[in-house]
């Protein structure tokens, strides 16, 4: 015996792009990485590979992915020499962050960055 299936009810979903900018740039900055890669380069341009290991090893495949982002974004750009380095609107952006870390200074000296034990679990033996 089969079922009889009722039709679905399609709704209205949202658009895959957000519309307004504030979702768009918390999209792309919320992209593992990213932030990591701005805060980095906020003193000056660096290669690829000076990047890489300020991001404590990050794959290169995931670097190049973020620093493609970010250049579409308009907030990075690769130089001729030099290598990467944040463009006007990047500037702007590393000034934005300025009171996010100095919030995170504060907090962190209070204790509360310190990371937590992590459980491992291990098998026991049959």
């Amino acid at each position: 015996m089969s079922a009889t299936r009722t039709p679905r009810t399609v709704r209205a979903s949202r658009p895959s792009r957000p519309t307004r900018p504030i979702m768009a740039v918390l999209d792309w900055l919320g992209r593992r990485w990213a932030l990591r890669v701005l805060w980095e380069l906020r003193d000056g341009a660096l290669a690829f590979r000076a990047l890489q290991e300020r991001c404590d090893a990050v794959s290169p495949t995931v670097l190049n992915e973020r620093l493609r982002e970010l250049r579409e974004a308009g907030v990075v750009e690769l130089q001729a020499v030099g290598g990467y380095v944040l463009t006007t609107d990047g500037q702007a952006l590393g000034a934005v962050l300025l009171p996010l870390h100095r919030w995170a200074e504060q907090w962190g000296r209070r204790g509360r960055a310190r990371p937590e034990a992590r459980r491992v679990r291990t098998r026991r033996a049959p």
